[in-house]
């Protein structure tokens, strides 16, 4: 379908296409089915790996498990932080059909994987492009919602991301004892044979307005120039935290749940209930961002969040403690997704893609940390209860973070919450 050319602020042009409104539609479904690709990965390699720790012809140890999952967010991290910047500079729709397509076909290489070895460098190489599917999609959604609801759009994107987090492990359950660990991959790979011509068919290109502020033009130098260090910098350790508490909680919580002295099958209930939690929670701060301001939301997020970590170190009997997970998973799980949302607003959307991906590239310096802090506490034998408190001050500490952002927002690209 046609798009319409929007005048150039310079009168030189063209300066930005439009994208027509019938396609415009297509684009916060698939965008949320590829962010439900990430949801996979987070938990395709703990769902695999009791199976490869008992292979014996591949001799796995937990310490060379423990480097194949950080090598996987390694390129991760790496992706996030190369893709954005091309994303500003090529537009949306090409780098999401890319990142889909490459993510896909070495997903599914993982299955032929001979070795830890091999199946390490197919991890990282998998997580290059993975980590690029995140700042594009939420872009593109960012590109295309109003803004009075930006935070509603960006959090209903972001609930693709635990939903595929729980479909994967209930996936697990039934295929690896009839299929083995292999089918794993191959099913994660599979989405691609449909969403790919669906993106290359439906999704409008969208080339972001060329944003001229004092002269710059390059996106990764609008992250640094007058009235934007000091946010970024602030998004970039806000960052950090909130996926400290998304990675260490989602790899510990059954572990110390079991310190607690709850059974393994209540324990591995508990972390579904967080991530069931986690994506009502999303819909509700949406909602709650768009009414009161992103930045308020985030901040309150991220206080409530720490609130309710801290009283996870009570026990409760029966039902209680499976309420008291899911509010802490409403919260908890939520504040990134804010983070997310506010780094939306707070850049033009010539740079919106890489504010995104640096925030999210060095928000996985905190994935790798969270699960590193859980283990050294349940080392030392002090996961439950202070596990739960050292969660919650990193909570804390992202409200701090975040709530500095205001005082950084001056400058052309001010705080439009």
């Amino acid at each position: 379908m046609a798009t319409t050319p929007t005048p150039s602020p310079t009168g030189s042009g063209p300066a930005t296409r439009e994208p027509a409104p019938a396609r415009t539609r297509w684009v916060a479904p698939l965008c949320w089915a590829a962010v439900a690709l990430e949801g996979f990965d987070l938990v395709v390699l703990g769902v695999v790996l009791p199976t490869l720790l008992r292979n014996p012809a591949w001799g796995l140890t937990p310490g060379t498990a423990a480097v194949i999952s950080s090598a996987g967010l390694v390129g991760v991290m790496v992706g996030a932080l190369l893709v954005g910047p091309l994303t500003d500079r090529f537009g949306r729709r090409r780098l999401l059909l890319g990142t889909v397509v490459a993510f896909s076909l070495l997903t599914l290489a993982c299955a032929f994987a001979t070795g830890p070895f091999v199946f390490g460098l197919l991890r990282f190489a998998a997580g290059l492009p993975l980590g690029g599917v995140l700042p594009v999609a939420l872009a593109m959604v960012n590109d295309v919602a109003r803004s009075a609801k930006s935070g509603r759009a960006t959090t209903t994107l972001m609930t693709g991301y635990h939903v595929g987090a729980v479909l994967t492990a209930l996936l697990g359950i039934v295929v690896i004892p009839a299929l083995g660990w292999q089918a794993m991959f191959v099913l994660g790979a599979l989405p691609a044979l449909v969403l790919v011509p669906l993106i290359a068919a439906r999704l409008p290109e969208s080339m972001p307005e060329k944003s001229e502020v004092d002269g710059v033009r390059n996106p990764v130098a609008v992250l640094f120039c007058k009235g934007s260090l000091g946010a970024t910098i602030a998004f970039w350790v806000t960052s950090f935290m909130g996926l400290l508490l998304v990675y260490g909680l989602n790899t510990w919580l059954p572990e110390i749940m079991r310190a607690a002295g709850y059974q393994l099958g209540t324990s591995l209930a508990l972390l579904l209930t967080l991530n069931a939690g986690a994506v009502v929670g999303m819909l509700i701060a949406g909602r709650v961002a768009d009414r009161i301001g992103i930045r308020a939301a985030t901040i309150t997020w991220f206080v409530a969040a720490a609130v309710f970590l801290a009283l996870l170190s009570v026990k409760l009997p029966g039902g209680g403690v499976f309420v008291s997970v899911l509010l802490a998973g409403m919260f908890v799980f939520s504040t990134q997704v804010l983070v997310y949302a506010y780094i939306s607003r707070r850049y033009p959307a010539a740079a919106r893609a890489t504010a995104l991906g640096s925030s999210s590239g060095v928000g996985r310096l905190g994935a790798i940390t969270g699960p590193l802090m859980g283990g050294a506490l349940l080392g030392a034998g002090l996961a439950y209860p202070w596990g739960f408190f050292a969660f919650a001050l990193v909570a804390a500490l992202g409200a701090v973070s975040v709530a500095l952002v205001g005082r950084a927002s001056d400058g052309y690209a001010a705080e439009r919450s």
